[in-house]
């Protein structure tokens, strides 16, 4: 109990609640010792006083607000039922955290929902990390359980229990799916597939529906998989503990049967199964008692199917898995089996003998039907000797039917297990340690409790003490290690009640005695427990019920459970007549056959035994016995290792998602020992803190120099102030304990010293306000009346000066209006005076303008006629002289004379007509004058008389006129209303246009955005496909590198037998064939080959390859004219009995490295000997040469004279081979000149390419080996970027000119060979693999160019005739190969660097120092040392590697393009890295620690930017991590705040923000806990957010951008640009 000092006002407290079990309450008033009630205030505002006897009787108190949701139970400052119920709903239910640390327990509540928490990202994010660092999961137990195997060398297991329907099943298949993913992804095995494959099988024959869950496990479980010296799995073994066979024939109301009867049942229409003659579940007794046929959310047929796949998996043949199916139908048919009675009593039962299932049961089992009819209903008994058959009662044949279908079915499931221990067994090599998981039924308690419960709880109690006792062990080893004087913790022992269990005379002894005794009953061995541990000697933990005498009740350590003795005896014999097992061993099925024919040499049954007779009976053993060996067994495993436990929790009862049950959760809490961890730590020491913590939290109370260094002096002598009862604390080597409460008093004498301080400086600080107010009022005062006196004066001043202004204004106003006046009439008669003589000068101007005009007019006139004179006279002397100097004009002057004279008479008649024409008119123009004056004559002469008009004729005109006015006025108004119309269809017709032109311009913009769209995803789906793509290309490396393994392996097993390979053999190291490498031209010269022309065709040929798994590569080449065996035996391969492999594709494949093996040996064996015989020649004529020579002079002649008939040999017969050819050809051509011959292409003609280099035949292997197979590492790294590619090319294309094609491509193909070799070989060197990178891409980049079936512009281009484009696809794939090669290197280097450099790493040094969070440092059992000081990976770490890594890139002139590439996919390796183990450690969640990863963060950026490659979205793929520190440093109170992070956090999911705001820890006192209606407010901005990232809370680190290589341009090489050292030893080569 705390403190009394620590109940004072405003302290949270938990009182009882019948309901929610335990209701928070806050205390009114201080308590003071001896008062009757204390004051509290509930929730809900209500005041009640709680009664207080005694100071024990006072509630328990709540924990401080800052440690609500804590991951890790013990680190609760008050540690008690309550305060452990409470942090678990708050986790649950508001945190959505299923998991949640209890010391070394790991506490899971079923979310009854699918949580995307599984995934490989998370496997990836908890691997490597420590325990105690990551968020509470199941990867965290299994990763502390692997680590510590590794580190120790020690066996692990994991023990998993709790209620049935509280996840243990699930909980262990993803512990399993853990080991398999860290144990198997490096070799790439087998092994961890059939691993994971046990669990839907085990699922199907030992899983069924309860009423309390849906895939109840009705067995325990037990699984060693077995690991490796590097940690790898290479076995595993199940054992399994009491499987429920009563459940075969019998199923409570709204439950099932096994899950396999109702998935065979569901599957009946399908071929295979017709056979089995199934109905629906309804038409089965076994399967329809529970009234529940299907599952909600459950495909039978789908989970038969997965089913068996996974026998396939584990090497269960089809046949074999039909036997099976074929047995559990047996067991269905057996059930509706007609037992019929006969007699007074129903003494007698017979079966008919055409009963329809007895006919089916007897057809599927093999067995003679009406043998199993009558020993179904009559038994033998033996009498005196002899052997009586007696006949069985109705009931009896009933039970004893079940009995034996119980048997079947038990039988089957041992075997079923068997055969998955076999197929488990480790067989490569020998197990080094083992991790069991344990999935173990937990503590049960039914309305109706009988035989199966009381095993199961009495595992739990043997459980349970192992727990107590390792946790007991825990707490003492840690007051050892810091050698505490400390006294010995009482615990809670069950012994007593595993000795009422399994003691002498205990209730297994007297249930096993009684089923010895003939007429044993289970009324006698209730009457017997009565009076042996009731009356005789009274055990505390038996009781016997008040209202049966057939029941009796047993305080187990969770609960009291009363048993109904019904049943005990028969279910603790299990036994089957042996007349009826005999008809089983006689089966005509093998599998029947092999089920019970077992049982001869075996001196029981597993789960039961066989009664017969007398002599049976004094051998057999029952099934309590079995189990109490079984679990002795499992008990002695399990402590032999180290255990780690997961206790499930059900948080309801009706399967409802996160819905949390106080009362049910109480409840499992006490039974599955989880308080008791609780009451253990408590009753010792469970808060410590190392004295650096205590001392940066609490240096407030200690007394004396404030320095780290004494740290330890000053809490010895300050503490016994503070905490005057030494009992309550104790000093460690490196730790200060404290028992429950005195942290908590800590922090109020903390708070207190701190309300203090705050008080005094808030004092000080008032009082210098105070004053520095006071002083500057004053100070005011006195500025605000000088400035106030200064402004009168100024105003004063300024109203004289306004004054005196005023009068200068009004006289200097009046002046100028004046003059303005005087000047404007001046002004004007000046301008009327100039207007008047201007206007007569004007016309006096004008006047003597037009007489001038006048007299130049004529001056002008008669200059014209002058000119137009003279100019006749000079036209005639012109042509005078014109017709003399050219008499042959004259013709045509003539002419023109004559036309002119033909024009001149026409203008005279016309001249004459228009005289007659003016005469004609002068005369009716005088004759019209005459008229006129007559009129005007008589006009004088007679005064016109105007008509008189009427005044009616003046109404109609008057009308007509307003009428013609009105029309005028209508038409004018219908005009005004057209021309309205007009002006509106004109800005209607322009608002149409714009409109059409908007419409174009959008058309167009959504055209443009569809095509954007369309072309953005044709690039996505691009990259994807060159993901998928070189995603295959990294399986293929991976299936090359288990090729390997199988072929070393395959070696190793030819050894162990004795078969011998010789010497070439072992030094055949380089690659396998790849289907794109062997090829007809690589397979020519040999002369043994195996491939020939008559079994294979050139196509099929090429298609060779060892290296394939696939069915379909298999049929291409092996096909049925050519079997394995026909070719095995051809290449003198004999079968090896020795070697068994399961898997027809590993057979073949293996078969196929066998006959390559050999074939490439027997090849190399004859070029060998042949090369052998050429150099004996050689030799010897050399030795003959030089044998007639003494000198060394003559011996260098000699050699030099040689080599040139050498290189004269080889011309020759170069241009032999050519002058053969072309005398071939033209025989061809003489011969016959059809269409048909002509059509043959001839050979091409040798192109004439200067610059090359010439590599002989001989020379191919050693220019391979010295360029690329056996270079040196500092000789290559010392060449020129991209110099092997170059020769290599030159060479190539030397031989496709000269015609060699077979040359050009069997050189193109040893390179490929030997560069994938050396790139295996320093697959851990950056620097060489950017080498072979570079010579890889830049060969294939020249190869491509050059191509036949590439066009080029470039005349200096010569295109290749060989055909390369197989050749230049392995390269390219090398290319990707090369590439991931790289950058894997980079990530194992990284990988254990990111997060302790990124995260962990203090690189603004005092930042964090003195932020220490509220709680124990408690460090977990499996938990690493951390590296400390200068051993700690920083920043500089990561940039140091990731410089190697450009270096290398750099050094070898790789395209920026590339490394942009490269360098994209590290940072986003680092940056997921980083996201996701911020979003699983909780210490990483806080402000101080968010400062120091965005200055890490910061560094990476600004390194990225220096080398340029911000260009390439490297920065951009660290904006993840960048928003979260940035969500850290925000603030988080209001609502503003809450809209800010959603806006600014735009690439985290929804998920991921909600995570952080979660884990948010305040380091400092000046912080605060992220409030869960702050949490609310986030969550729902986020819904209305358009989220576009995936759904899960964790990034893909596995994630791999594809790569793209660019195409670099045309360029032409030549041989004399390559500057080729001679340490390369390639002078061989010839320049031509």
């Amino acid at each position: 109990m705390a403190t009394l000092a620590l109940y004072t006002k405003d302290a949270s407290v938990w009182i009882p609640d019948p309901d929610d079990v335990w209701v928070l309450a806050h205390i009114l008033q201080d308590y003071n010792p001896g008062e009757k009630h204390l004051l509290l205030q509930l929730s809900s505002g209500k005041e009640v006083p709680y009664p207080v006897g005694t100071s024990s009787d006072l509630p328990p108190l709540g924990n401080p607000d800052i440690l609500e949701g804590e991951n890790d139970l013990t680190a609760l400052s008050f540690l008690h039922e309550p305060a452990v119920l409470h942090n678990l709903r708050v986790r649950f239910l508001d945190y959505s955290s299923i998991y949640t640390y209890c010391g070394i327990v790991l506490v899971a509540i079923n979310p009854y929902e699918q949580l995307p928490i599984y995934g490989e990202e998370v496997i990836d994010a908890y691997s490597g990390q420590d325990m105690a660092d990551m968020e509470p999961h199941i990867f965290s137990v299994a990763e502390d359980a692997y680590r510590t195997m590794t580190r120790e060398e020690k066996n692990q297991s994991i023990i998993i229990s709790g209620e049935s329907g509280s996840g243990k099943t699930v909980s262990a298949k993803f512990t399993m799916r853990y080991f398999a993913v860290v144990g198997g992804a490096a070799q790439q095995t087998s092994v961890e597939d059939r691993v994971l494959a046990t669990n839907p099988i085990m699922e199907s024959i030992g899983n069924a529906k309860t009423t309390r869950n849906d895939n109840s496990s009705r067995f325990g479980k037990y699984i060693e998989i077995g690991f490796g010296r590097k940690g790898d799995i290479i076995g595993a073994n199940m054992k399994t503990y009491l499987l429920e066979k009563s459940r075969v024939v019998f199923q409570a109301s709204a439950e099932r049967n096994y899950h396999i009867f109702y998935q065979l049942c569901a599957s009946r229409e399908l071929p295979e199964m017709r056979c089995l003659k199934l109905v629906e579940p309804e038409g089965f007794r076994y399967t329809r008692q529970g009234g529940e046929m299907l599952i909600p959310g459950t495909d039978d047929l789908s989970d038969l199917e997965r089913t068996r796949n996974a026998f396939t998996i584990l090497g269960v043949q089809p046949e074999q898995q039909m036997e099976l199916f074929r047995i559990l139908s047996a067991v269905l048919h057996l059930g509706n089996i007609n037992i019929q009675t006969s007699g007074r009593s129903s003494e007698r039962s017979y079966i008919d003998a055409d009963d329809h299932f007895l006919a089916i049961f007897s057809k599927l089992l093999g067995v003679e039907g009406p043998q199993m009819a009558h020993w179904l209903c009559h038994r033998r008994l033996a009498v005196g000797g002899e052997m009586l058959v007696k006949p069985l009662s109705g009931q009896q044949a009933v039970e004893a039917r079940d009995a034996l279908a119980k048997h079947i079915y038990g039988q089957l499931f041992t075997w079923t297990v068997q055969r998955l221990n076999s197929a488990l067994h480790a067989q490569r090599a020998q197990t080094k340690s083992f991790i069991g998981v344990l999935d173990i039924y937990g503590f049960e308690t039914f309305d109706r409790n009988s035989f199966e419960q009381f095993c199961i709880n009495y595992a739990n109690e043997k459980l349970q003490q192992q727990f107590n006792r390792h946790v007991f062990h825990l707490e003492q080893e840690e007051y050892v290690r810091e050698e505490l004087a400390w006294s010995r913790i009482e615990f809670s022992d069950n012994q007593q009640c595993i000795n009422l269990i399994e003691g002498q005379l205990g209730l297994f002894d007297l249930l096993d005695e009684e089923c010895r005794m003939p007429k044993g009953s289970d009324e006698s061995w209730v009457q017997k427990l009565y009076h042996q541990h009731l009356t005789s000697r009274p055990h505390p933990h038996f009781q016997k019920t008040r209202m049966s005498n057939s029941a009796f009740i047993i305080l187990h350590f969770a609960d009291m459970v009363q048993y109904e003795c019904q049943g005990f005896l028969d279910k603790n014999r299990d036994t089957v007549f042996d007349e009826l097992i005999n008809i089983l061993k006689a089966s005509q099925s093998e599998l029947v056959a092999e089920l019970f024919q077992e049982q001869r040499n075996v001196p029981s049954v597993a789960n039961g035994s066989i009664r017969s007779g007398k002599r049976a009976r004094e051998h057999k053993l029952t099934v309590g016995f079995q189990f109490r060996q079984s679990l002795q067994m499992l008990m002695d495993t399990l402590n032999s290792t180290t255990p780690h436990y997961v206790r499930c929790i059900k948080p309801n009862d009706l399967k409802e998602p996160f819905m949390f049950d106080p009362k049910r959760t109480v409840q499992q809490l006490r039974a599955c020992g989880v308080l008791e961890t609780i009451r253990i730590s408590a009753a010792g020491y469970p808060s410590r803190w190392t004295y650096e913590e205590f001392f940066s939290r609490y240096r407030v109370l200690l007394r004396g120099p404030q320095t780290q260094e004494q740290a330890q002096a000053l809490c010895r002598q300050t503490l016994h102030e503070l905490i005057p009862d030494p009992d309550q604390y104790c000093f460690g080597k490196t730790k200060v304990f404290f028992r429950a409460g005195q942290v908590a008093l800590l922090e109020r004498l903390r708070a207190e010293r701190l309300r203090v301080a705050a008080v005094i400086i808030q004092s000080w600080v008032r009082g210098w306000v105070a004053r520095i107010r006071y002083t500057r009022i004053l100070q005011a005062t006195l500025t605000i009346q000088r400035y106030c006196r200064g402004g009168l004066a100024r105003r004063l001043a300024l109203t004289l000066r306004y004054t005196k202004a005023a009068l200068i204004i009004q006289k200097t106003y009046r002046m100028v209006v004046v003059r303005q006046l005087f000047l404007m009439i001046r002004q004007a008669t000046i301008i009327i005076q100039a207007f008047t003589r201007g206007r007569l000068a004007r016309r006096r101007y004008r006047q003597l303008v037009a007489k001038r005009a006048a007299v130049l007019l004529q001056a002008r006139v008669r200059g014209a006629a002058r000119r137009e004179l003279l100019k006749l006279k000079t036209e005639a002397r012109s042509v005078e002289r014109y017709r003399e100097l050219n008499k042959g004009m004259e013709v045509k002057l003539m002419q023109l004379q004559l036309r002119a004279d033909q024009q001149a008479r026409e203008s005279a008649a016309l001249r004459e007509t228009l005289h007659a024409e003016r005469d004609a008119a002068s005369a009716e123009l005088e004759a019209l004058r005459a008229t006129i004056q007559k009129l005007e004559s008589q006009k004088h002469e007679k005064p016109l008389r105007w008509p008189v008009i009427s005044e009616k004729e003046v109404e109609e005109r008057r009308r007509a006129e307003e009428k013609a006015s009105q029309k005028i006025l209508q038409l004018t108004q219908e005009l005004q209303a057209v021309q309205s119309e007009k002006d509106s269809f004109y800005k209607e017709r322009e608002a149409l246009s714009l409109q059409l032109l908007e419409q174009e311009t959008q058309q167009e913009k959504h055209l443009q955005e569809a095509v954007s769209q369309a072309s953005a995803a044709l690039r996505a789906e691009l990259d994807e496909e060159r993901r998928k793509y070189q995603g295959l290309l990294r399986e293929f490396t991976r299936l090359e590198q288990r090729y390997d393994n199988l072929r070393e392996m395959s070696l190793l097993t030819e050894r162990t037998k004795g078969h011998r390979r010789t010497d070439s053999t072992q030094s055949l190291s380089l690659e396998p064939p790849s289907p794109t490498l062997l090829s007809p031209q690589s397979l020519g010269p040999f002369s043994h080959s195996p491939f020939s022309p008559a079994l294979l065709s050139p196509d099929e040929v090429r298609r060779v390859s060892v290296t394939s798994f696939s069915s379909e590569s298999r049929l291409s080449v092996w096909s049925a004219e050519t079997p394995m065996d026909q070719l095995m035996d051809r290449v003198d391969v004999a079968k090896d009995p020795a070697v068994k492999m399961t898997g027809e594709d590993l057979t073949h494949a293996y078969d196929a490295v066998r006959v390559a093996n050999k074939f490439l040996e027997s090849q190399l064996r004859d070029q060998r000997s042949q090369w052998k015989q050429e150099l004996e020649s050689l030799r010897c004529q050399l030795t003959l040469a030089i044998s007639g020579s003494s000198s060394a002079e003559r011996r260098q002649e000699l050699q030099e004279l040689l080599e040139a008939r050498e290189q004269e040999c080889v011309k020759l017969r170069r241009e032999l081979k050519e002058l053969r050819n072309t005398v071939s050809l033209r025989r061809l051509l003489t011969r016959d000149l059809t269409p048909e011959t002509s059509s043959c292409p001839p050979r091409p003609k040798p192109t004439t390419v200067n610059g090359l280099l010439e590599c002989r035949k001989r020379d191919e292997t050693k220019l391979i080996k010295n360029l690329i197979t056996d270079i040196r590492v500092d000789s290559a790294l010392s060449l020129p970027p991209g110099l092997p590619a170059s020769v290599l090319f030159l060479c190539v294309r030397q031989a496709d000119c000269s015609g060699d094609k077979a040359r050009a491509r069997s050189l193109c193909s040893a390179a490929v060979t030997s560069m994938k070799a050396a790139l295996k070989k320093y697959n851990n060197d950056v620097g060489m693999t950017a080498l072979w990178l570079k010579n890889a891409w830049l060969l294939h980049d020249q190869l491509t160019q050059h191509s036949s079936k590439v066009t080029t512009e470039s005349d200096e281009l010569v295109p290749l005739t060989t055909d390369l484009s197989d050749l230049i696809r392995a390269m390219s794939d090398f290319c990707i190969q090369a590439y991931q090669q790289l950058l894997s290197i980079t990530e194992k280097r990284l990988q254990s660097i990111i997060v302790p450099a990124l995260l962990e790493s203090e690189t603004i040094p005092g930042l964090s120092g003195s932020a220490v969070k509220l709680g124990p440092s408690r460090k977990r059992a499996g938990s690493d040392p951390r590296t400390v000081g200068g051993d700690a990976p920083t920043m500089t770490s990561v940039l140091r590697e990731l410089g190697a890594l450009h270096n290398a890139m750099s050094h070898q002139a790789l395209p920026p393009i590339l490394m942009e590439q490269a360098f994209h996919q590290l940072t986003y390796i680092i940056s997921a890295s980083g996201l996701n183990t911020l979003l699983l450690r909780k210490d990483m969640c806080s402000w101080s620690r968010g400062m120091q990863i965005r200055y890490n963060v910061s560094l990476l950026e600004e390194w990225l930017r220096s080398q340029g490659l911000q260009a390439g979205g490297a920065v951009a793929t660290l904006e993840p991590l960048i928003q979260a520190v940035q969500l850290l440093q925000a603030g988080k109170k209001t609502e503003a705040d809450a809209q800010a992070l959603v806006q600014t956090c735009t690439a985290l999911s929804s998920q991921q923000i909600v995570k952080i705001l979660t884990l948010y820890t305040p380091h400092s006192d000046t912080d605060e806990k992220v409030t869960l209606k702050f949490i609310r407010t986030v969550q729902g901005l986020l819904k209305c957010r358009s989220d576009s990232h995936p759904p899960q809370m964790l990034m893909d680190v596995r994630r791999v951008f594809p790569v793209t290589f660019p195409c670099l341009p045309p360029t032409v090489l030549h041989a004399e640009q390559l500057v080729i050292p001679d340490s390369l030893k390639i002078s061989f080569l010839r320049k031509v």
